[in-house]
């Protein structure tokens, strides 16, 4: 029967509660317990008590180590404790199983049991797909703080797919070919202007191919069926927008709709590609994302 059930998010119930619509059609998985985590800590002369731990999440056909290389070691030089899970099927993490059938739902119970075993509640950083996974939990928890980078827009996953299917066909042709176990030179050399800029490094170009995995088909069925545009029930939790003008995924566009979603106004990067935290010039964003980060605390 539907219902709504409103459950702790975490034995302690310390840091959020789950406002969940039950309706007969909706599949839950249990709570994945094997989850990857990363973690950058300032030093002890760095650390800072009003910096709030970051909770970074990647997007889709990725995992964790995206904000390995730049991001992570960064914002822990500047005080921020800062952390990056691997959503379930995705990387180290368990759940490979039962991808097909992850919603952002799942996802979102990941990202919500890591975020209850911090010292103190976290800002949530999403990309593109991780941007509409905090998008979830915004609409229904008491978070401190979320950006979204690059994120999904509110008109959800089909109306890119279109923009795409009509002016970017090679992309869609490329993506329906994708299979990370038999890459191809033919499909890499067709997604990565999409993903990169021409610039980006070469040693971290062919380790973000390493990383590349499956995606969930229902997880891109919620995007699609905009499951990520509640806005959130209390107004008052900071967002920002970031997006990256030479984006080809999540346009300058798009991030700007998200941003009028949210009532906000858009950050956007010069000199950036959808992988921004990847890319030769990724400071500039990080940059951005300082800025607004400092004038939380």
């Amino acid at each position: 029967m539907p219902g709504i059930a409103i459950l702790p998010a975490s034995a302690s119930g310390r840091d959020f509660y789950s406002i969940r619509v039950v309706l007969p059609t909706c599949i839950v998985l249990p709570a994945e317990r094997n989850l990857e985590m990363r973690a950058h800590l300032p030093t002890p002369e760095k650390a800072r008590r009003d910096r709030p731990p970051l909770l970074f999440v990647h997007g889709g056909f990725c995992d964790s180590w995206c904000w390995e290389p730049h991001f992570l070691p960064w914002f822990a030089a500047r005080g921020y404790p800062s952390y990056a899970v691997s959503l379930r099927g995705h990387g180290a993490s368990g759940g490979h199983d039962s991808l097909w059938v992850a919603g952002l739902d799942d996802y979102a119970a990941d990202v919500e049991r890591v975020a209850s075993e911090l010292t103190a509640s976290p800002v949530l950083i999403g990309h593109s797909m991780g941007a509409a996974v905090v998008e979830r939990l915004l609409a229904t928890r008491p978070l401190r703080g979320a950006a979204l980078l690059a994120p999904v827009p509110p008109n959800g996953l089909l109306v890119v797919a279109a923009r795409l299917a009509a002016q970017r066909p090679d992309y869609l042709m490329g993506m329906s070919q994708l299979d990370p176990g038999r890459l191809t030179s033919e499909v890499l050399r067709a997604l990565r202007p999409y993903y990169f800029s021409a610039d980006v490094r070469a040693e971290i170009l062919a380790e973000a191919e390493r990383h590349l995995g499956q995606e969930s088909p229902r997880a891109l069925m919620d995007l699609s069926l905009r499951l990520h545009w509640q806005l959130p029930e209390r107004p008052d939790v900071p967002v920002c927008v970031l997006g990256a003008e030479g984006d080809r995924i999540c346009t300058p566009g798009d991030v700007r709709a998200t941003a009028r979603h949210h009532g906000v106004e858009p950050v956007m990067v010069e000199g950036l590609a959808h992988m921004l935290m990847l890319e030769r010039h990724w400071e500039r964003g990080a940059t951005a994302l300082l800025e607004w980060l400092d004038a939380l605390a």
